[in-house]
């Protein structure tokens, strides 16, 4: 905590307001990539899961939010690393989080359908009725 305040201390110049905000920006960020993904594949697109309602928001949120595909609470969506797609997410990031993934992490809907069903507790070894046919 004091090494944050001593920097921003330090950062009074005008010159030199840009690099400290740069490295007050990067010194919250961990150090250790997430397990979850690998360091030699590159992050090539956004997951984006709605967090927060869209209820009595301006149209133009809703709007936003059916552009990205995403319609209702919990949703997660995929899109590729593009300007627009930045643009639509900051103006609605209060609602969503967004996590660059790589593109092996990307699922389709019927894949993250797939992920969420639980087992069925049991396995068909074998069918009379395919027998008999």
């Amino acid at each position: 905590m004091f090494s944050a305040a001593a920097s921003l201390r330090s950062c009074a110049s005008s010159s030199a307001k840009a690099q400290c905000r740069r490295s007050l920006a990067t010194s919250a960020v961990p150090s250790s990539p997430s397990p979850s993904t690998s360091t030699s594949e590159p992050l090539t697109h956004y997951r984006i899961t709605l967090r927060r309602s869209a209820i009595s928001l301006p149209q133009n949120i809703k709007g936003t939010l059916e552009a990205l595909g995403i319609h209702r609470r919990l949703q997660t969506v995929y899109h590729r690393h593009t300007p627009d797609i930045a643009g639509k997410i900051l103006t609605v990031k209060e609602l969503v989080t967004v996590e660059n993934v790589p593109e092996s992490a990307v699922r389709t809907k019927w894949e993250q359908r797939q992920e969420r069903k639980s087992s069925r507790g049991y396995s068909v070894t074998g069918s009379k009725l395919q027998s008999d046919l």
